[in-house]
């Protein structure tokens, strides 16, 4: 596995160029003209929903003006794979370009999936529960921890912490933060409540417009009966769960009853995470 700093050394200095908006004239040197149709989509792409109105005017802007900014490429089988510049790509073929100018690097897996991850959040593209995702891969697919996965995209260990924590809740309400019509600070308080009640609170948050405090003080209502642990304690619970999602490498829910017991809930995702657990607790 390759560190943050390997991944920095590899790059070089010219990391934040490739990634820009204004292209420079060391990034424009590097450029060459590629078919459009030899690119693939970026396996690693953390982003999953490209708004229709945006693409049509770059689409707008590419046939007149063409491609200002190369995109970031890198080589696969017989042709290339797309680390960062899709929405100019996907432009790029609404308007019928044969070549798109783009710079080639040979880059790996990891850095594919960093460099997709610093692209986005430099655009503010990602929603909070794609972010969420992209940074759970890294720890999945790379065992990053999360104090690496703060380092490697230039964000806090607690907004890792606390994004990744999204993941808990329901379906239902992951798609709400992904259609942005809940922010991350809208749906942290809805983390441990359960599904269906926090479901109705999601609703009625974009029914009513609430802001994140408020939907803290509706929250803080739902749990108050069952939830009647210290301060302390909660920040034990949370510690403890950190922990055990680190070594584990999946979200966990820690609750603790007052004569000592209580409950540890594993989440994954898909077959893959569960065999990863299979293999560390055998």
């Amino acid at each position: 596995m390759k560190t943050p700093q390997k991944k920095r050394q590899a790059l070089g200095r010219g990391l934040n160029a490739l990634l820009g908006d204004k292209p420079t004239p060391e990034v424009l040197a590097q450029a060459t003209l590629i078919p459009v149709a030899k690119i693939r989509p970026n396996s690693y792409q953390p982003r999953t929903l490209f708004d229709k109105d945006e693409l049509a005017s770059l689409t707008e802007s590419i046939r007149r003006d063409g491609v200002l900014m190369p995109i970031l490429i890198r080589p696969q089988g017989d042709g290339y794979e797309l680390i960062a510049g899709e929405r100019r790509w996907r432009a790029s073929q609404a308007a019928k370009l044969k070549d798109i100018p783009a710079v080639v690097r040979d880059v790996d897996d990891l850095q594919a999936l960093e460099l997709a991850i610093v692209e986005n959040e430099q655009r503010n593209d990602l929603t909070a529960v794609e972010s969420a995702r992209a940074y759970r891969r890294l720890m999945d697919e790379f065992n990053y921890t999360q104090q690496q996965v703060a380092e490697s995209v230039g964000v806090s260990r607690v907004q890792v912490s606390n994004l990744i924590r999204l993941l808990q809740l329901a379906t239902p309400i992951q798609a709400m933060l992904e259609q942005r019509k809940l922010s991350m600070g809208q749906a942290r308080p809805l983390v441990g409540l359960d599904d269906q009640a926090a479901l109705n609170l999601a609703l009625l948050c974009v029914e009513k417009g609430w802001s994140a405090r408020q939907m803290e003080k509706e929250a803080k209502k739902l749990a108050a009966p069952a939830k009647k642990t210290s301060d302390t304690t909660d920040l034990e619970v949370l510690a403890l769960e950190e922990e055990l999602m680190r070594v584990l490498g999946l979200q966990v829910k820690l609750q603790r009853k007052k004569d000592g017991s209580g409950d540890v809930r594993l989440f994954y995702q898909n077959k893959q995470e569960l065999n990863k657990l299979l293999q560390r607790l055998r």
